[in-house]
């Protein structure tokens, strides 16, 4: 099995081709591919296989570290398409990919940047079915002995974020992610679980945020969360495009009155790699 590893401010996914793959990819093999010290390690699995239906470049898939599959990855959408562009399956800057989430229309920019049309939040839906028609909410959480009310944006955009704003970046920056992250992700509120973010402003277009992505973690970057933060602010009065400075470096997220999203930033390619004969029977005879 043949892969390239790309990153985007540090969030990284390993990129498979169909054809390339010599069985199926349950959650147990994502796993196992994915883990440290005994797989590749990485963030997550880009399956990118030909389109189903004429006017697409492709269709990607993509998969959590944990063996979930998410809708969207507004990182690991980057990296799929100026993957496609590099290897020659799609030959203009502008082109259509299929996702769960739907179609995406990134505009390539440079040979390590893009846009990705992202497409229109929705502030109610059945990822949050008692929310309000805002998407504002309140949610309590019991974590380590300790309750806490958060007030929170519940945003769509591909997958369901969260989005807490926070006192202070002081603040911010103190928050244990690791400790608080699971309890929101799988509040009852949430019935397929959720993004979390927490951000806090630093200018009317300019804020700071931390992610904590539904199936991984904390990371250093995350696309649709960043676009989640971005879009509770300008809700909140902020300016759009919204500059997100994150852990792994900044991203752009253009919010428009509809709520279209577009999504800028960038992407490169870590190293190609080939799965050991031994890994893959390994991988084979798991279920």
């Amino acid at each position: 099995m043949e892969f390239e590893k790309w990153h985007a401010l540090g969030n990284d996914y390993l990129i498979v081709e169909q054809d390339a793959l010599p069985f199926e990819l349950t959650p147990a093999r994502i796993r196992a591919i994915c883990a440290g010290h005994t797989g590749v390690f990485s963030d997550g699995i880009l399956l990118l296989s030909a389109p189903d239906e004429p006017g697409f470049v492709a269709r990607l898939r993509i998969f959590n570290p944990d063996g979930s599959e998410a809708e969207m990855s507004g990182n690991g959408s980057r990296e799929a398409v100026l993957y496609l562009r590099r290897r020659g399956w799609a030959s203009a800057d502008q082109f259509s990919i299929q996702t769960e989430a739907g179609e995406v229309r990134p505009t390539i920019t440079s040979s390590t940047t893009a846009s990705v049309d992202l497409g229109r939040a929705r502030l109610q839906t059945a990822d949050y079915p008692s929310g309000a028609p805002d998407g504002r909410g309140e949610l309590t959480d019991d974590h380590g002995g300790h309750t806490h009310t958060w007030s929170f944006q519940h945003v769509v955009i591909g997958n369901p974020q969260c989005s807490i704003r926070a006192g202070s970046e002081a603040e911010l920056e103190e928050l244990k992610l690791s400790h608080l992250g699971p309890g929101i992700e799988a509040h009852e509120l949430f019935p397929n679980r959720t993004n979390v973010s927490w951000y806090v402003p630093l200018a009317a277009d300019r804020i700071r945020a931390r992610i904590f992505e539904r199936g991984v973690g904390e990371t250093s970057a995350s696309g649709t969360g960043a676009s989640g933060a971005a879009i509770a602010h300008v809700l909140a009065g902020g300016d759009s495009p919204v500059t997100v400075v994150l852990d792994g470096g900044e991203l752009v997220v253009e919010v428009g009155e509809d709520l279209h999203v577009t999504l800028s930033g960038w992407a490169v390619p870590v190293f190609s790699g080939r799965l050991s004969d031994e890994f893959v029977e390994e991988l084979h005879a798991t279920e």
